[in-house]
């Protein structure tokens, strides 16, 4: 009888795998845990609710676009900014959900009202607002997602274009809804990406020309519209007042320009320069030296321009000379460590920078997902397996640092620590030249996009010079710039990789063996690693915090030991000038200031 009730219970089991899953409706989902804020919240607290809107602001950037679509590889890294923008907002187009700066990864309703999913992920369902309206006041459908996921997957890029081999099923759900059932590839994470993927309107978006670049105005459901352009020079955008989603609590205090203007420059001083003439009115500065020594102008000193000090409380992220590994001299990690050691930081730091910088030593620093002064524990050691092997024994246990030189430029410790490697590596010095074994010069290009970034490879070509290695430099303009990058044609270049309190698959596109040959990718070193995919792969399927954390320290670990690149500098602090009619609110959440949140001063 026994094992009757058993077998009936299974067969019931195996039955209900065939049934579409219930949950309950949120309004709101976080990678781990439960959202902070609850049900009933009126507004981000990052925001003033209250804040009168109107005015006008102008941005400033450095380089050109002759593009408004930001979803094709086609001119990718030249589409006009503020169309999908992680820094000036996302203004023409709406996401399903909106994600909150204050908590490391949690979203709340936008265009979907609720979501339902289950504990084990295996599938997201979004519940639409039925208030979401396009910019033309037709109502955003269902069919409108799927049809944007499609045409993202046929004419999109990526990772846009990816979305769709991680879904078995995508259908709607009565009149409003849109459920998507994932297969065995997906991750926890991925459902959170669904749900910030921007929508298009089926109506309103030619199929037949999707992947060609475009200056046509776009419709969207945003809350600002494309008003003019004046192509590589100028976007303007106009606010819709008839936005549907303006007194939403993930809106309130958002949005809060009539006009917002974008102006492009062909080089940092010259954008600088308007800044202190008044016709830019926002400037992020990225060097201490000039963020101590060059706002002596009138304006700051009348007052009329404000300096602001942010304190994140983010990871450091990772800045550095990356070697492109798909060269074959650069397929040698022991070289890598070796051309590593040669960048002497301490006369970099002293020289150029006023000791105003720290070293960077992992790329979660700053944070408990960093591996610096913590040994792998049983946790960690059980998720990298033999993986631990091929780490260096002192990253593992937590204690290896970068050198530290006496700042001469010339340190001879470090220099014969960094010569040692390179004859492990098959090179040796033979007349002044570092030679392979065939007698081949060991020389590679820089390449470089700014007179920062120059000034930066110039002295690391001195270090290199003093053990016979040439290393020529060569600074490009922006066009150029985006186009080898995006084709990887280069044998250094100087990125940045930030990283964040949620790591995910984003480490895919930096690191990920399937990104390695995908143009457009952020893989710029070329890794395709099995160790690197695992731990990646770790960190995606993590349910638990502790795991999460032990597999984002192993990841680090791995790309620490393997010097994919020459760890540069990094400052804990956020330095940003505005004009002082450009209020803030008081409140700085985790992920630091957040420019779609400031308002005009001057509206009464």
């Amino acid at each position: 009888m026994r094992a009757l009730f058993l077998g009936l219970i299974s067969l019931l089991a195996t039955v209900g795998t065939g049934m579409a899953a219930k949950a309950e409706p949120v309004h709101g989902i976080s990678m781990h845990g439960q959202p902070a804020l609850p049900a009933d919240f009126k507004s981000f607290p990052y925001v003033k609710p209250d804040v009168k809107k109107g005015g006008h602001v102008s941005y400033g950037v450095v380089g050109t676009f002759d593009n408004l679509n930001p979803f094709i590889l086609k001119s990718q890294r030249t589409t006009a900014r503020g169309m999908l923008d992680p820094e000036y907002g996302n203004l023409v187009y709406d996401s399903l959900m909106q994600r909150s700066r204050d908590e490391a990864f949690s979203l709340y309703g936008l265009l979907a009202e609720t979501v339902e999913w289950d504990d084990d992920r295996t599938f997201i369902q979004f519940n639409l607002n039925p208030k979401a309206k396009w910019a033309d006041g037709q109502p955003v459908t269902p069919e409108d997602v799927i049809f944007t996921f499609e045409l993202f997957r046929d004419k999109g890029r990526i990772p846009f274009s990816t979305r769709l081999k991680k879904v078995d099923k995508m259908e709607k759900v009565g009149d409003r809804s849109i459920r998507f059932t994932f297969n065995d590839q997906a991750d926890r994470e991925f459902p959170l990406l669904i749900a910030m993927t921007p929508i298009l309107p089926k109506h309103a978006t030619d199929v037949a020309t999707f992947d060609q670049t475009s200056l046509k105005f776009p419709l969207g459901s945003g809350p600002y519209q494309v008003a003019e352009v004046r192509p590589g020079e100028r976007i303007t955008y106009k606010r819709n007042p008839n936005y549907w989603a303006k007194d939403l609590p993930t809106k309130i205090g958002f949005d809060n320009y009539d006009e917002i203007s974008v102006e492009y420059f062909l080089q940092d001083n010259s954008l600088f320069e308007a800044f202190k003439k008044g016709e830019v009115d926002i400037y992020p500065e990225g060097s201490p030296t000039k963020w101590s020594r060059s706002y002596d102008f009138p304006a700051v000193q009348s007052g009329k321009v404000i300096k602001d000090t942010f304190t994140p409380k983010t990871p450091s992220g990772m800045l550095g000379f990356v070697f492109n590994t798909r060269r074959p001299m650069f397929e040698n990690a022991k070289l890598r460590q070796g051309l590593s050691l040669v960048f002497d930081f301490e006369w970099v730091n002293k020289n150029l920078f006023d000791n105003a910088y720290t070293r960077t030593q992992s790329f979660w620093q700053n944070s408990g997902l960093s591996y610096l002064g913590v040994p792998a524990d049983d946790r960690e050691l059980g998720l990298l397996g033999d993986i631990r092997n091929r780490i260096n024994p002192s990253v593992l246990d937590g204690t290896y640092r970068l050198p530290v030189t006496d700042a001469s430029g010339r340190d001879r410790n470090v220099l014969r620590e960094a010569v040692t490697l390179l004859r492990e590596a098959g090179y040796s010095i033979k007349d002044g030249k570092m030679l392979n074994e065939k007698g081949t010069p060991l020389s590679f290009e820089i390449m470089t996009q700014n007179d920062g970034q120059e000034k930066l490879a110039l002295a690391y070509q001195r270090f290199l010079a003093a053990l016979g290695i040439t290393a020529s430099v060569r600074t490009v303009d922006d066009s150029q710039y985006q186009q080898r990058s995006q084709s990887f044609d280069y044998d250094v270049i100087m990125k940045s990789f930030p990283s964040s309190l949620s790591p995910g698959i984003e480490q895919i596109s930096y690191w990920g063996s399937q990104s390695r040959d995908q143009p457009g990718s952020s893989n710029f070193a070329g890794v395709a690693n099995k160790d690197v995919d695992t731990l990646v792969d770790h960190i995606l399927r993590a349910v638990s915090v502790e795991d999460f954390t032990a597999a984002v320290r192993a990841h680090d670990r791995l790309l620490v030991s393997n010097f994919y690149l020459v760890p540069l500098y990094h400052v804990g602090a956020q330095w940003v000038a505005r004009e002082k009619r450009i209020g803030r609110p008081s409140v700085v959440p985790l992920y630091g200031y957040q420019l779609p949140t400031w308002w005009d001063e001057t509206v009464q």
